[in-house]
């Protein structure tokens, strides 16, 4: 081999290397606009945490609000409404896990795992039946002093647990805490 025939193969070798390089520079200028259009939009990523004025919710009343397209119940238990929920922390539930985005996925589903404060007034939920998506009626209504879907009969308690129907686990509490004693930030 002489010297001539080893220049010609590192020309060879730079012609490929610099073809395949620039192959890949042109890919992925032609790849990242499909992968950037996936991310989310402006109005979807501000919809992505909201705050929410609770002062003019009264005792034993609730107020619906729609975060991410979805309903959540924020409710303001009364005396009446927090002993039911914490008397059915000993009964034989569904679901015994809290499903509280604030909390671990090992927590209990007892009351003081899904309420927002220590008192056990406020209760945030997302409003999505865990059946088939329904809407469940609230205040109240159902068996347990909480939540009924009428749709397919699931009957959740106070605290939003499941406790009959074809419903397999309590409804969501999302993320959620206090900003000041009127405002609760969601997400």
């Amino acid at each position: 081999m002489s010297h001539a025939d080893d220049h010609q193969g590192s020309r060879r070798d730079f012609l490929y290397y610099a073809t395949a390089g620039t192959a890949t520079v042109a890919a992925g200028a032609a790849v990242w606009p499909l992968i950037d259009q996936m991310n989310p939009s402006a109005d979807v990523r501000a919809m992505s945490s909201i705050r929410v004025d609770i002062s003019s919710v009264e005792e034993g009343t609730q107020l619906t609000v729609k975060w991410l397209g979805k309903p959540v119940f924020i409710r303001h238990r009364s005396p009446e409404d927090i002993a039911h929920a914490r008397a059915d922390d000993n009964a034989d539930l569904v679901d015994p896990h809290a499903r509280n985005d604030n909390l671990g996925p090992d927590a209990d589903a007892s009351d003081a795992n899904r309420t927002l404060d220590k008192e056990g007034k406020w209760l945030v939920v997302m409003g999505v039946c865990t059946h088939l998506g329904c809407v469940p009626l609230g205040n109240g209504a159902g068996d347990y002093h909480g939540w009924y879907c009428p749709c397919h009969g699931s009957h959740y308690d106070a605290a939003a647990r499941i406790r009959r129907g074809p419903a397999p686990r309590n409804l969501q509490v999302p993320v959620a805490a206090f900003v000041d004693d009127t405002t609760i930030k969601l997400g």
